[in-house]
């Protein structure tokens, strides 16, 4: 069947692990949160704890998950460092995300 289809492509095996590993450190609804915040702008870890309701060393270990996986970086000023979201690619999943299955929000 999908012999008939011109642009059929399978991702390759490496993908398919890499979105896996991508869509398992999502699964968290404090990282959400954090990536959703960070997608808005950069903050601080104080600023994210108290926006996600949570401590901030949670919040900072969070962070430590989603800078090793490319997902925010940080920058230094001073004692403090600012994160941001690495790039808008990580809002616009999250937002595809966010509104699948609110009816008034997916435009049903």
């Amino acid at each position: 069947m999908h012999d008939s289809l011109p642009d059929f492509r399978m991702p390759d095996d490496e993908q398919v692990h890499l979105a896996a590993d991508a869509f398992r450190l999502l699964s968290d609804p404090t990282r959400i949160k954090i990536l959703w915040a960070l997608s808005q702008g950069e903050t601080s870890v104080a600023c994210l704890a108290e926006l996600v309701d949570a401590a901030p060393t949670a919040v900072s270990q969070h962070l430590s998950k989603l800078r090793l996986a490319g997902l925010v970086r940080g920058r230094r000023q001073g004692t403090f460092v600012y994160y941001s979201a690495e790039d808008a690619q990580v809002q616009r999943l999250l937002a595809e995300a966010l509104t699948q299955g609110d009816p008034v929000r997916s435009g049903e």
